[in-house]
């Protein structure tokens, strides 16, 4: 009994090497961009509808996460604070930071 087991465990873990760790962007996943360096990383991204993007502010400097078309529009977030945007529209969304508008990014939701 002991031995079988020890069978099924090894069995297990070797099969959770093989398939290795989820694919980004799999299900239940939240991408993330990150705003640091007066930029947003990555500066673009590609999502499925329906799904929701965080950013998270890494700079010392006060930021914003704004859409020029009024899709969204995060409050000032100070250094680690965060601001979520559920996408539920296929389409090309353009954003910036209102206090750094040189500061460009895009989300592609497909």
């Amino acid at each position: 009994m002991n031995a079988r087991i020890l069978i099924g465990g090894a069995l297990l873990a070797v099969g959770a090497i093989v398939a290795g760790p989820a694919a980004p962007g799999a299900a239940g996943s939240t991408p993330q961009v990150a705003i640091e360096n007066f930029r947003f990383t990555p500066s673009t991204l590609t999502v499925p509808t329906g799904t929701t993007v965080t950013w998270v502010n890494h700079d010392a400097e006060i930021h914003t996460v704004t859409s020029p078309a009024g899709a969204f529009a995060s409050p000032a977030l100070e250094t680690d604070e965060k601001f979520s945007f559920t996408f539920n529209a296929p389409g090309i969304y353009a954003y910036f930071c209102a206090l750094h508008p040189q500061m460009r990014s895009t989300v592609v939701v497909q």
